[in-house]
């Protein structure tokens, strides 16, 4: 392709393609069937970026994301925050009254129970948002609507019957950006995160004593995922998220503290924070 391409899973008009034309409008969005294949897509040099969801505001992680970027070679370069605003969509002509079934992913229907309630719709499970809206237009009846996007309403040719019906306003997915390679700025950059993978040693407390570090050194850990690797129970594998830079003394004194205790660490990336956590800092 000749426009530079940042890829994402899903369809046109999907939450993850507003995410991708929110935070690199320069670059041209690239639907990807998989999150494997949204990971070779950048690894293949058809797309320079990827935007990957890791966690939702009130869906929390996203596992398939965890377990997939720790080995995909590629590495997180920055992060993008992106307000999930539900839209009731119809064909042309259609009406709220008039609507009996919604159809939607089963996340999304979670999140609009006092929509569906309040007019008795059936909530009808897709395998997408984006994807309804465009089963919703091609069908053409007024009576079955989605839930998706305005950008899928845009997209496909659909009205939109009601704006921000979710239950929940704080309703908010972080991304993951990635690339090929690193782009590790430089150490005295105000408003940094580190991103690493590690597996502590079998032993007693060494969840408590491996993470010790961060708390005597004042390091403000903002995530911190748990989950299996290769079958095995015993066999557990932490993803986190920290504030600062791997050269800042504190932190690099953590993760020395942190090494003590862990078979293995590996930083996935180090980026700038989003304007939209730095925002939250400030209100806090």
């Amino acid at each position: 392709m000749t426009d530079a391409a940042i890829a994402f899973q899903g369809v046109p008009g999907a939450y993850s393609d507003l995410a991708c034309r929110s935070a690199h409008p320069d670059l041209t969005p690239l639907p990807c069937e998989t999150f494997e294949a949204t990971i070779d897509a950048v690894r293949e040099g058809r797309a320079v970026l990827a935007m990957l969801p890791c966690e939702n505001s009130l869906a929390g992680r996203v596992p398939d994301i965890h377990a997939l970027l720790p080995d995909s070679g590629l590495a997180i370069v920055g992060e993008h925050f992106e307000r999930v605003e539900h839209c009731l969509l119809g064909v042309p002509g259609a009406t709220i009254g008039g609507v009996r079934r919604v159809h939607s992913h089963a996340v999304a229907l979670g999140q609009v129970r006092r929509l569906l309630r309040a007019h008795d719709m059936l909530p009808v499970v897709e395998a997408d948002t984006a994807g309804s809206a465009a089963l919703v237009a091609q069908w053409g009846r007024r009576e079955d609507a989605a839930i998706a996007s305005s950008l899928a309403a845009e997209l496909y040719g659909l009205d939109i019957l009601l704006r921000n019906v979710e239950d929940a306003a704080h309703n908010t997915t972080r991304f993951y950006v990635a690339a090929r390679e690193p782009r590790l700025p430089p150490p005295e950059t105000d408003g940094l995160m580190t991103s690493f993978v590690f597996r502590v040693r079998n032993v007693p407390a060494a969840l408590y004593k491996a993470l010790g570090g961060f708390a005597t050194n004042g390091i403000n850990m903002t995530k911190l995922e748990s989950y299996m690797v290769g079958g095995q129970f015993t066999a557990t594998q932490f993803l986190c998220d920290v504030e600062g830079h791997p050269e800042h003394p504190a932190l690099r004194r953590a993760l020395e503290e942190l090494a003590f205790f862990s078979r293995e660490i590996r930083i996935l990336g180090v980026y700038p924070a989003a304007a939209f956590r730095l925002a939250q800092t400030l209100a806090e």
